[in-house]
Parts: structure tokens; C-alpha cells; sequence
């Protein structure tokens, strides 16, 4: 019997059903008060999400990638300089956004997986100031959450703007734009918040509007003033042809996600990354990346040496239905990733790890069947307590 497939990769999340059926409803014209209405509320929300009083928030219909590169076209000239600490496969997609601008890109180089120190940031921008630094909060290709409040501490005593890929991370684990002050933070609609993909919101400080007015990089499509002007009008729009119905179904999304509020989704991403973690250590396998307590958006782990990750990949999603993503760049076939964030349920971890189990077994692994279903229904259980 054919049935959807188990999602727990690193996204595009499964979608809850009242955002397919709000994104399936008929369209609302985006010249008029209808879609001016849910501008207005998404923007509402998403600046409670990012916890701002103070920045503006742009919605545009881009991927997340569209957002960063808005970033860059608005607040840079080229051959300004920038620093980007990379650790993984989405710092280094900043990083390449950057060169392609034409900006001068200064880098500290980690190996994947690890976190970035402060004080080695800290070090490079005493030695070498510049106008920004360029932060991955979710790096989903190893699994590690960076410490932003701290690297941004570090960037703000320098005086460099601090611009922060939240893409992934935005609603899942701890994000404070004005008390950790940032100044232009990206996300996406198809991540945490269990959207369909094609939704990209920029939230931007005093700072960075201070910077679009020197920047002379081309930018036409993404032209923050443009779609200031039109988010100010009394019916807010887009200034572009936008993806009504994404945005029909990202105003659902938001209003699911704040039934229960943030702290509520933060505790439940928490909790579906324990269980995933401890599932993994008790069938034999060794978790991958720093920082692991804080990692609530995706676990890296290390393939046994019965097969590689692709393998394990591969087999799962062919014998039983369960999509978790391979290894990326130097990481292929070392390691492969579960998502744990957005609109997956207890029971959906539960399944992920049954198929987990009967896989390696399959391939060679020894496994006491059971195991990390058992430890994730521990960890379930003792949430639960009061």
C-alpha cells in the first residue's frame, strides 16, 4: 500500500493539514484589503518570532537563499569586507554569495562539525576590522547550532554589522534579534514553521537601513526600499506578483505555531531531539558535531562500519518509506542527518527510529531490536512528569 513518505530530513518539513487546506483555498487578490489583512498579520507574528520591537520585516517570494542574497545586494558596495566563519556547507553558500558581489571576504576556517569560538572571531576582527560579519545559526549540513548571541556580542564591540541565516533555525531554538543585537536576520517559511517552501522574511535594524543608503550593488528584484514602500501602504503589499497561496497557508502556519507560543515549540523541539539522540546511542552509533544539548534542528550521526550513510539513506527510504538526508561535502557517506523540527510528532520519531533499526539490521549492524524506540519513548514519557 502506497503511502507519504516519513519526512525527517532537514526540510522542507511536512506540512500540517490546515496549511495545505488554507494554501489550496481560493486566492485572495493582492491588491486589495484581503491580502493586505494577512501581510499585516504574518508580519505581526513573524516579528514576535524574531523578538523585535525595533526591525522592520520583509516578506518576499524567494527561498531562504533569495533573502541572503537581498542581504548582500543591499547593504554592500564591492570590495567592502566581510568576515565569514565557516564550519559547514551553508556558511560556506554566504560566503559565496558574498564573492559573487564583489565584496572581500575574510574567512576563519573550522572543520565541519565544529562550533566557532568568539574569542577566535573576536581575535580576527581586532587584528582586521570590517563591515559586517556573516553568521549560519542552523548548520544543518553537521547539525550544530552556533552560539550567535555570543559571536554577535563580539562583532557589535568591533563595530561590524552582524547579518545572521536564521533559514533553518528561526522558531526552533533560541533567536532574540534585539537583545543579542543583530542587525539583518533571514528565515524561510519551510522550515520550524512547517510552510510550503517559497516564503523568505528579512528582518532589519536601524543599522542596516543606514547601510542600504552607501551600498551601490545592483539589486532590483530584491530592493529592500521597494518593498518597504509597499509594506507601509494602509493595505500592505508586496511590490511583486507574490505567491498568494505560500502565504495563505504561511498565515495558518504562524497561527498554529502560536497556539502554544514559542517557549512551548522550543520545549517540544528540545524534547524530539533528545529522543532522536538517545534512539541513535542505543543502537551503537555515535552522534556527530559540537554543542549537541543545544542541537533542536537536526542530528548528525557518524554510519557504522557495516555501511556507509548513503547506504543507510538509500535503504530506508526505499524499504520503509523514511526520508533522512545523506551526508554533505566532506561529510558524504560519514554521516547521515535526522530532522527533528517544524510539524513532526512523537510518533513520527518513534516510526523514524523503528525504520532506523530494522535497516541497520538489515545491512549488518548488530541491533537489539527495540532499543531506541525505547529510548525515545523514555524520553517522551519523562517529559511528561511533572
Amino acid at each position: 500500500m502506497d503511502r507519504p513518505e516519513i519526512i525527517l530530513a532537514p526540510g522542507p518539513t511536512p506540512i500540517p493539514p490546515q496549511v495545505l487546506l488554507a494554501q489550496g483555498s481560493p486566492l485572495v487578490y493582492h491588491r486589495g484589503p484581503g491580502f493586505g489583512s494577512i501581510m499585516r498579520e504574518v508580519t505581526e507574528r513573524l516579528r514576535l518570532l524574531y523578538r523585535t520591537e525595533t526591525a522592520d520585516v520583509l516578506v518576499m517570494t524567494s527561498s531562504g537563499t533569495g533573502g541572503l542574497e537581498s542581504a548582500i545586494s543591499n547593504c554592500f558596495s564591492p570590495g567592502d569586507e566581510v568576515l565569514v566563519p565557516v564550519a559547514g556547507f551553508f556558511a560556506e553558500r554566504f560566503k559565496a554569495l558574498a564573492e559573487t558581489f564583489g565584496l572581500t571576504v575574510l574567512t576563519i576556517d573550522y572543520e565541519w562539525g565544529e562550533r566557532i569560538r568568539p574569542d577566535e572571531v573576536a581575535a580576527a576582527l581586532a587584528e582586521h576590522p570590517v563591515k559586517a560579519v556573516l553568521l549560519t545559526q542552523s548548520e544543518t549540513s553537521t547539525g550544530v547550532i552556533q552560539p550567535i548571541e555570543r559571536l554577535a556580542k563580539v562583532a557589535n564591540e568591533a563595530g561590524a554589522m552582524v547579518m545572521v541565516d536564521v533559514v533553518s533555525s528561526l522558531g526552533a531554538v533560541p533567536f532574540e534579534f534585539d537583545a543579542w543585537g543583530i542587525d539583518v536576520a533571514v528565515g524561510g517559511s519551510q522550515k520550524a514553521l512547517s510552510a510550503s517552501p517559497g516564503i523568505a522574511f528579512v528582518a532589519i535594524s536601524d543599522r542596516a537601513w543606514r547601510a542600504t543608503h552607501e551600498a551601490t550593488n545592483p539589486r532590483f528584484y530584491f530592493d529592500w526600499a521597494t518593498y518597504k514602500r509597499f509594506a507601509d501602504l494602509p493595505d500592505p503589499e508586496n511590490p511583486w506578483t507574490p505567491a498568494i497561496s505560500v502565504m495563505q497557508g504561511l498565515q495558518a502556519a504562524l497561527e498554529l505555531y502560536f497556539q502554544h507560543g514559542v517557549d512551548a515549540a522550543m520545549a517540544r523541539h528540545r524534547m524530539l531531539s533528545r529522543a532522536v539522540k538517545e534512539g541513535a546511542k542505543a543502537l551503537g552509533l555515535d552522534l556527530f558535531g559540537e554543542g549537541l544539548d543545544d542541537n533542536w534542528t537536526v542530528t548528525a550521526i557518524r554510519s557504522p562500519e557495516s555501511a556507509d550513510a548513503d547506504t543507510i539513506s538509500d535503504t530506508i527510504r526505499a524499504e520503509h518509506g523514511c526520508v533522512l538526508a545523506p551526508g554533505q561535502g566532506p561529510l558524504k557517506g560519514k554521516v547521515f542527518r535526522i530532522g527533528h523540527f517544524g510539524y513532526v510528532s512523537e510518533l513520527d520519531i518513534i516510526r523514524g527510529l523503528a525504520a532506523l533499526e530494522m535497516t541497520l539490521e538489515s545491512l549488518g549492524h548488530p541491533v537489539k531490536r527495540g532499543a531506541a524506540v525505547a529510548a525515545a519513548e523514555t524520553v517522551f514519557m519523562e517529559s511528561r512528569t511533572p
